[in-house]
């Protein structure tokens, strides 16, 4: 029993640091490192409670229905942990500390490779621009411009009132010509009657 939760808190702890390095977002919750430790060795406990006791299994099942589980999950690679972390708990609490250890030990080089190779980051980075400004609309000058940088681009919306008009496109830039979006807002700024040029990254995880 001693056994099964010190291997799950060591193996929970390497977890959670594989979870720290690999996180790309702005910032991680400390809360959820927290949890992850914590919930391989309350997972063994309750195994170990209930291990082969068809009462106290039951009980399990009628007080998990009770539990309303209120967090929400903002990345789904969160699940991913979180469901790894129960598997330890899990492999833990059956005393299947072989299969436990080496499947978290070919886990790790895995979710690290991932991160490392950024696998599934796509080609293209997609941007907002908005452009406003008074007088005429130089449709073919802004046209003649993005079509410099961005492959491909979208109209969102195109507003035209009695002092001014705004535009809102949708561009798709090469990651590696996302180095010179500050090159394309000054080139159209610099446009005849553009007086405001806004380039906004539209990412709900933005790289750090």
């Amino acid at each position: 029993m001693g056994f099964s939760l010190l291997l799950a808190i060591g193996l929970a702890l390497i977890i959670s640091q594989v979870y720290r390095y690999t996180h790309r977002g702005m910032n991680y919750e400390l809360a959820f490192m927290s949890t992850l430790v914590l919930l391989a060795p309350i997972v063994t406990l309750v195994m170990l409670f209930i291990r082969g006791d068809l009462v106290l299994s039951l009980g399990l099942i009628g007080s998990l229905s009770i539990i309303r589980f209120r967090t929400p999950i903002k990345d789904t690679r969160d699940m991913v942990f979180l469901f790894w972390t129960i598997a330890v708990g899990l492999g833990s609490g059956t005393y299947n500390w072989t299969i436990v250890i080496l499947s978290s030990f070919v886990m790790v080089p895995v979710v690290i490779i991932l991160y490392r190779f950024r696998y599934g980051t796509s080609r293209h980075r997609d941007y907002v621009l908005v452009l406003a400004g008074e007088g005429r609309y130089p449709d073919q000058e802004i046209e003649t411009v993005i079509n410099e940088f961005s492959e491909d681009s979208k109209v969102r919306s195109h507003e035209i009132a009695e002092h001014g008009w705004e535009t809102v496109l949708e561009l798709s830039l090469l990651r590696k010509e996302s180095a010179a979006v500050s090159t394309l807002v000054a080139r159209l700024n610099a446009l005849e009657s553009v007086q405001k040029t806004s380039l906004l990254a539209p990412q709900l995880n933005l790289p750090v």
